[in-house]
């Protein structure tokens, strides 16, 4: 597993993933959803504040943010409790790349900086093609302005 880098909770962003409209995680305009943002902070690291399965499926977006992945097999590991109401900075790694399939890992950073759960996810590509003509465009998918 990864270290504990005590990362702080706002860190500033390199670039900012797209959304869609309709996901769950990150569909802007899923009023039951989540409405996550994802930046990628670091080379082969994506961060978001909540949610591990996901943030570990963006990390395997980075360099190219239409090659969708999903998630094969995850396994979570619980380490202190995780508060609601207060910040909470996921991040998450690309470990391996081997063809068709990535192994990432996720944190979820507390205010202070130390690890309250982390996981280990396999992931593979995604089942059929999303890249189609006007595909992409019809999930609204780009990076929304703020």
């Amino acid at each position: 597993m990864t270290p504990n880098h005590q990362s702080p909770i706002h860190q500033s962003p390199l670039s900012r993933q797209p959304n869609s409209r309709h996901c769950f995680a990150c569909g802007l305009e899923n009023a039951n959803g989540l409405q996550l943002r994802f930046h990628e902070t670091a080379p082969d690291e994506v961060s978001a504040e909540t949610v591990l399965d996901e943030v570990a499926g963006r990390a395997g977006m980075i360099g190219d943010h239409n090659h969708f992945m999903v998630t094969a097999k995850l396994t979570v590991r619980y380490r202190k409790p995780v508060p609601v109401g207060e910040p909470l900075r996921l991040v998450g790694r690309v470990t391996q790349r081997r063809g068709r399939l990535a192994s990432a890992v996720a944190e979820i950073h507390l205010v202070d900086g130390t690890i309250g759960a982390d996981a280990e996810a396999t992931l593979a590509d995604w089942p059929g093609e999303v890249n189609a003509p006007g595909q992409l465009e019809a999930l609204g998918w780009k990076v929304y302005p703020d």
